[in-house]
């Protein structure tokens, strides 16, 4: 049985690579939810808006986008959809981290499509009356929504959001098939330069698995804190 020896991993140039991809990972995760959350709020509204046209927006992203698998979804913005560009944007792209744009373009998508469908779940769930009473007040539909029903929505939509905050972290190790420097792109350098594979796999494991698990206790807390009562 070969020797595992961890200390090689955690010094030196291996360490900073493992610890720069878990960086870089950790902030492709909030740059995508930052964006992600208004864009998926804008779906939802759409899904829900008196306009036939609107929802007939609202639903042709959703289902567009859920259709297609994530990792199709980076290959197409990373290859494909520069190609399309003007010759002076797209050298200009290709000059800067084309890579991670490309990631966090796809992961946005992705993740405010299932983001959406929850929050129009949250915005079904409050009461049609607390809708009415603001229009009969004289509010339009998106000062209703804004005002009335969006923050008693997000209070309800909140639990399935973190659980999608947690795919959307897994999902970021997708990214390494476009050479995304995130954890997965840096442990497959670790493991080629050190032949160490079970001791990188076993860290990038429990690193993946600490944030998951940090994500699921928030959820849990939230859930605790502001139980979720039946009309």
């Amino acid at each position: 049985m070969p020797q595992l020896d961890f200390q090689l991993l955690l010094h030196g140039q291996f360490y900073d690579w493992l610890l720069s991809g878990f960086l870089f990972s950790l902030q492709l995760t909030g740059l995508t939810l930052v964006l992600a959350l208004p864009l998926a709020t804008g779906v939802a509204l759409l899904r829900l808006a008196p306009s036939r046209i609107a929802q007939a927006l609202g639903f042709a992203y959703v289902e567009g986008i859920r259709s297609v698998p994530l990792l199709v979804h980076m290959l197409f913005w990373y290859f494909a959809a520069p190609e399309a560009l003007p010759e002076g944007i797209k050298q200009w792209l290709y000059r800067g981290n084309v890579e991670a744009t490309a990631a966090v373009i796809a992961l946005t998508l992705y993740t405010a499509a299932y983001m959406g469908e929850d929050i129009r779940s949250g915005l079904r769930a409050v009461p049609r009356t607390q809708f009415e009473a603001a229009r009969a007040l004289g509010f339009s539909y998106l000062v209703s929504m804004r005002l009335v029903v969006l923050p008693q929505a997000l209070r309800i939509t909140v639990p399935p959001l973190i659980s999608q905050t947690l795919n959307l972290w897994k999902h970021t190790s997708i990214a390494t098939v476009i050479g995304v420097a995130e954890l997965m792109y840096q442990a497959q350098r670790v493991e080629t330069a050190s032949f160490r594979g079970f001791e990188t796999f076993a860290l990038v494991t429990a690193a993946y698995l600490s944030v998951s698990l940090l994500i699921t206790a928030l959820a849990w807390a939230f859930q605790q804190r502001y139980p979720v009562r039946a009309a």
